[in-house]
């Protein structure tokens, strides 16, 4: 058996409120996705998919770690808990804009469609 004398709680100041840390890190990894897009315009023809898929992904991540986050940080006395909230916006912001982009695909290949058709 193992002894519990030398271990100590931790005082309510000095815990982390990880899953509001890994909402925020997905967030803005995401972010940095569109970013990157922008930034390098021939990677983004090149791999479209994988950024909309990536950033599709981590705003699925971002958005229930948000919320662990949020619900730890108020059993932690409000710590990180902002910073949980950012996550969760910024992870809805993140699948928005993979949805739009997705759609935008759609609409292109569409809109091609019938254009070629039209020549026929």
């Amino acid at each position: 058996m193992t002894s519990d004398i030398g271990r100590t709680a931790a005082p309510l100041t000095e815990q982390r409120n990880v899953p509001a840390r890994i909402s925020a890190w997905s967030a803005a990894l995401g972010v940095s996705l569109i970013v990157a897009a922008f930034a390098t315009p021939m990677m983004w023809m090149l791999y479209g998919s994988y950024y909309t898929f990536f950033m599709a992904l981590l705003g699925i991540v971002a958005i229930p770690t948000g919320h662990v986050g949020r619900f730890r940080g108020k059993r932690l006395g409000g710590r990180d808990r902002g910073l949980a909230l950012l996550g969760i916006i910024t992870g809805w912001l993140l699948i928005l804009c993979a949805l739009l982009i997705v759609l935008a695909y759609i609409g292109l290949i569409a809109g091609l469609a019938l254009l070629t058709d039209a020549v026929r």
